[in-house]
C-alpha cells in the first residue's frame, strides 16, 4: 500500500492568537526579489517589500510564485519548432556530416548542431542525437584501435536522408577499416569549428579538389594540376630547395581578407618538418595558390612537448630574421602574447612625388595552442575529471583570436536556416 503524503498541520484560526510562525519556505528571485513567507497558517507572496497576494491554507504556492514573478520557464529549442520538427533538423544535419566526413564524433554532431550552447548542453544534446540515431540503425558505432569511439553512415541512414531530399552514400566499409583516424578527425573539428564562425572552410583533401576543379585527365589543365597552395623557399642544411606545402586544414575570413592556415601536429616535428613549418611562418603575408592572402598559420598541438617544440621553431625564426633590416620581402617576427606571433613585413608604398618608400606593416600572426583533446573526455555525471574549457564561448575555436581582430562573435543555432532551406553539411 502505498505511503499516504503527509499533510501540512493547519493553524487553528478559532483559538487565542498565535504569534509563533510555522516553518515556511522562502525563495528569492535574483531579478525582482518575490518572497513567500508563512505565519499564522496565512502564506503571503511579496515582491519588493509589496504584498502580492495572500493564500489561505492547503494552496499550492508554486502556482502563485510563477504568476507573481509573470516569467514562465522558457521553452528553449521548441519556442521556435516542433520537437518532432527539431529532430527531424537535427538528424538531417548529424547524417549529412557522417556523409561529408565519411567518419565523425559525438563532438563533431555539438560544434555542427549546437554551437550556441554551453559546452555541457551541447554534448548532452549531442550524446541524445547520436543515442536515437543509432537505435534507429542510421548510424554505426565503431571503436578504433585507440579506444576513440567514432560512427559511420549506415544504408538505413542514406535511405533516411533520401526521404528528406538528400542524396548520400553509406559509409560503413570505409569507417570499420580505419584503424586511427585521430589526425583526420581534429582536422575535420577545426573546420566545422570554422563553419560555425560564419567562415568558410575545408580540409587538405577537399582544398586540392577545389584547386583542380577545372582538371580534366587528358587535357592540358591536368598536366598542370596544383601540388600545393603555397610556394615556399625550404632553408636545410645541404642548401635551398623550392617546395609546394599543404595545410592540414584552411578557413576563409571574408571581413577580414585573408587565410587561417592550420597545422594538427599530433607528433613531434623531424628537421624537415621543422624547415617546413619555419619556411611557411616566413610567408605570411604571401599570395596562395587561389589569390588570397596567406594571413594566419595556427599550429594546433596535441601535447605540451609539441607546444614547446613549435614554439621553439618560432623562436629559432625570430631570432634570425629579427638583427636584420626589414626590407620587401623579409619577415619580423614578435610575441605579442602566450602562443600569439606578430608578423611584419616592409611593405612598398608609393608617395604622391612618384618615389616609393617600405612601412612596417602587420601582415599576419602566428598562433600555437593545444588541441582541446579533453574535450571528447568529458563525462556528463558526478564521474567527470575533465574540463569543460575551450568551447566557442571561451574565444577558443577554432583559434585563439589576437585581441586586434576582436574576440569571436558569439555562434548562432545553425538549426533554423537549416530547416527551411533544406541546407546540409559543408554550409560554411
Amino acid at each position: 500500500m502505498p505511503a499516504r503524503p503527509k499533510a501540512r498541520p493547519h493553524a487553528d484560526h478559532g483559538a487565542a492568537s498565535d504569534t509563533t510562525a510555522s516553518p515556511a519556505p522562502s525563495t528569492s528571485d535574483a531579478n525582482d526579489d518575490t518572497t513567500v513567507s508563512t505565519k499564522n497558517g496565512i502564506t503571503a507572496v511579496t515582491r519588493n517589500g509589496d504584498k502580492l497576494a495572500q493564500i489561505a491554507p492547503d494552496t499550492p504556492l508554486r502556482s502563485y510564485a510563477q504568476s507573481a514573478t509573470n516569467s514562465p520557464p522558457p521553452r528553449g529549442a521548441t519556442a521556435h519548432m516542433s520537437s518532432l520538427a527539431l529532430r527531424d533538423a537535427i538528424y538531417v544535419r548529424a547524417l549529412l556530416l557522417a556523409n561529408k566526413f565519411r567518419v565523425i564524433r559525438t563532438l563533431d554532431i555539438a560544434a555542427y548542431c549546437f554551437p550556441e550552447r554551453p559546452f555541457k548542453a551541447a554534448l548532452t544534446a549531442a550524446q541524445r542525437a547520436v543515442r536515437g540515431l543509432v537505435k534507429g540503425q542510421l548510424l554505426r558505432r565503431y571503436r578504433t584501435d585507440r579506444f576513440q569511439t567514432v560512427y559511420g553512415l549506415t544504408q538505413r541512414g542514406v535511405d533516411w536522408l533520401a526521404e528528406h531530399g538528400h542524396d548520400a552514400a553509406s559509409s560503413i566499409r570505409r569507417v570499420s577499416d580505419m584503424t586511427n583516424p585521430e589526425h583526420r578527425l581534429w582536422a575535420q573539428f577545426l573546420v566545422i569549428c570554422a563553419w560555425s564562425r560564419d567562415l568558410d572552410a575545408c580540409t587538405e583533401a577537399e582544398l586540392m579538389q577545389r584547386l583542380n576543379a577545372a582538371a580534366k585527365p587528358g587535357t592540358k589543365a591536368a598536366s598542370a594540376t596544383t601540388q600545393g597552395y603555397i610556394t615556399v623557399d625550404v632553408h636545410r642544411a645541404n642548401g635551398t630547395v623550392r617546395k609546394h606545402l599543404r595545410p592540414d586544414a584552411v578557413a576563409y575570413d571574408d571581413k577580414r581578407g585573408g587565410v587561417a592556415w592550420f597545422e594538427v601536429d599530433r607528433s613531434k616535428r623531424g628537421s624537415d618538418r621543422q624547415a617546413d613549418l619555419a619556411a611557411l611562418i616566413s610567408a605570411i603575408g604571401s599570395k596562395t595558390a587561389d589569390g588570397k592572402v596567406l594571413r594566419r598559420v595556427v599550429v594546433m598541438c596535441k601535447t605540451d612537448r609539441i607546444e614547446r617544440d613549435a614554439i621553439r621553431i618560432i623562436e629559432q625564426a625570430a631570432a634570425s630574421s629579427n638583427d636584420q633590416v626589414l626590407i620587401e620581402g623579409r619577415r619580423h617576427i614578435k610575441r605579442y602574447d602566450d602562443g600569439v606571433y606578430e608578423v611584419l613585413s616592409a611593405v612598398p608604398l608609393k608617395r604622391g612625388d612618384g618615389r616609393t618608400v617600405l612601412r612596417d606593416e602587420l601582415v599576419g600572426h602566428v598562433i600555437v595552442q593545444m588541441l582541446p583533446t579533453w574535450l571528447p573526455k568529458v563525462r556528463i555525471d558526478a564521474s567527470n575529471v575533465w574540463s569543460m574549457d575551450g568551447w566557442f564561448n571561451d574565444n577558443y575555436l577554432p583559434y585563439k583570436r589576437p585581441p586586434v581582430l576582436g574576440r569571436w562573435a558569439a555562434p548562432t543555432s545553425p538549426l533554423w536556416p537549416a530547416t527551411d532551406e533544406g541546407d546540409g553539411a559543408g554550409t560554411g
